[in-house]
């Protein structure tokens, strides 16, 4: 068996939030970004005793901006960009962070507006790359800062602005400069450095950043555009199988309260082509090895997406007209991880496993030291599988939350579930959970064996359905939740922090 990262050994606690949902402020208008408004949040993170800030996948999205169908492994998404931190760097006048008052009314309404963002942030960075063309010095076009980045992210940054550049071309309300592979570069360029100082300024206050791993590429990434070879496709360049989940055999209403009804009842069909693992192997794992690389060098621990593909993967043939017609296939997990483990040493993974804890799955994830997941919506539905999410029964390798990105907010999952399961949460949390059940759950949460713990921020602040991040097998309303302004108090870190401390996850 592998050692096990430092990281994971610890008994600590945090937050998961991905930075879209970060409130407005210093103009960050439409989504949260890397600048203020991050820096802020890492500061409160810490005032309320917490050591971990989880966030979902943060590459560049497409239709739908699902952070999950993202369109490289490697790029960061560009609206993520900080204007405050450009101006503050000289590539832009400081009125470029002024926002008129209708985006400040609508920022501050609890939900994203990504379309918003770009209409706003475009203009201004299109201004920002004119500079950087002109600019003498480290970070000027030719400086030191950007040929250094360029050097280090060779191996994805080209192959990314050249997709990028070429997907402004099919565009008719694009910006000249958006055709310009060398404009994506200068925001990689400008992300790296933003995201750099996020990390260094959480670092500095003892907050880790979690970072999320899908383990599919969308069919349109370019990933898949720049190395086909390494994807099952058609000389069209069409995925020959699709990534999902077949319904089960036995719909279950309950679970269906927890992942949504389509989800649960009608099976997933992802859409994502397989990889040509005998492709990956020939190579030695490269493209893998890059990832992982790339990942480690903006967080400190990742959160592997779907972790049952290393051991399995369902495959659904493209043309099927019913998910049941699909079949499961093994994939080489331990050679992937193994290779893995040699560049980098122990692992820093949390692999999420829900729902797959069978032991081959089990085994694969204890070889290599990686710690796996518990959820505390899963746990109150009386069978023996439920019972192994209730906290008494919680290992310590591993990371319990009260509900995740895919799954209600506490307050809503307690609103919709039957009396009898309602009834089983009370009894184990106590009366009180029955007027707080948010509070119930993250007093669960954090006091488990389990050595890390993360809630959402939403159950936090007890916020209700409305405040959902994600509904599994609807494609709608989906990754547009957004704190407020005023919703990092001080008075509710100091209850975490209290909390935290007489659960022992203070360090």
């Amino acid at each position: 068996m592998s050692r096990r990262h430092p990281l994971l050994a610890d008994r600590t606690a945090g937050v998961l939030l991905h930075p879209t949902s970060l409130p407005a402020i210093d103009g960050a208008v439409g989504i949260g970004d890397l600048g203020p408004t991050a820096r802020q949040f890492t500061e409160w993170v810490a005032a309320a005793g917490l050591q971990r800030w989880q966030v979902l996948p943060i590459g560049p999205v497409g239709d739908g901006d699902s952070p999950y169908s993202a369109l490289s492994s490697f790029a960061i998404e560009p609206m993520l960009v900080s204007i405050a931190d450009l101006a503050e760097d000289g590539y832009l006048p400081d009125s470029a962070v002024q926002c008129s008052g209708e985006d400040e009314k609508a920022d501050n309404r609890g939900r994203a507006g990504w379309r918003r963002a770009r209409k706003w942030k475009r203009p201004r960075l299109e201004s920002a790359f004119k500079t950087f063309c002109t600019r003498r010095g480290t970070l000027g076009i030719r400086g030191r800062n950007y040929v250094d980045f360029e050097v280090r992210q060779a191996g994805w940054l080209r192959a990314w602005c050249r997709y990028a550049a070429g997907q402004a071309q099919t565009m008719r309300a694009c910006a000249e400069c958006e055709r310009d592979p060398n404009y994506h570069a200068f925001l990689q360029f400008i992300l790296d450095r933003q995201w750099g100082r996020l990390r260094r300024h959480a670092s500095e206050r003892g907050v880790h950043l979690i970072g999320d791993i899908p383990i599919f590429c969308a069919p349109d990434s370019a990933d898949v555009e720049s190395r086909p070879e390494l994807f099952r496709l058609d000389r069209a360049g069409r995925p020959t199988m699709l990534t999902g989940v077949p319904p089960p055999s036995e719909p279950d209403e309950e679970m269906s309260k927890v992942w949504g009804a389509t989800a649960v009842e009608e099976g997933q069909l992802w859409g994502h082509p397989h990889y040509k693992w005998a492709a990956h192997r020939k190579e030695g794992w490269a493209w893998w090895q890059d990832r992982v690389r790339t990942t480690l060098e903006r967080f400190d621990l990742a959160r592997i997406d779907h972790f049952v593909g290393f051991h399995n993967l369902y495959e659904i043939p493209r043309n099927a007209t019913d998910l049941r017609a699909g079949h499961w296939r093994r994939t080489p997990g331990a050679e992937l991880l193994a290779s893995l483990t040699g560049v980098i040493g122990p692992l820093p993974f949390i692999a999420e496993d829900l729902g797959d804890r069978v032991e081959p799955v089990n085994r694969l994830r204890d070889q290599f030291g990686i710690i796996g997941m518990r959820s505390l919506q899963l746990a109150f539905f009386g069978t023996p599988s439920a019972d192994a999410e209730l906290p008494h029964n919680h290992p310590r390798e591993c990371v319990v939350y009260p509900g995740g990105h895919d799954n209600d907010t506490v307050v809503g999952w307690y609103r919709s579930i039957k009396a009898q399961t309602r009834r089983r949460f009370i009894d184990y949390a106590g009366p009180s959970a029955a007027s707080d059940p948010a509070g119930a759950m993250i007093r669960l949460a954090f006091t488990s064996p389990a050595g890390t713990a993360i809630v959402q921020m939403q159950d936090l602040l007890r916020l209700g359905k409305g405040a959902r991040m994600n509904h599994p097998g609807d494609p709608k309303g989906n990754w547009c939740w957004r704190m407020r302004r005023d919703d990092t108090t001080s008075k509710l870190a100091k209850s975490i922090k209290t909390l935290a401390a007489s659960s022992e996850r203070v360090v």
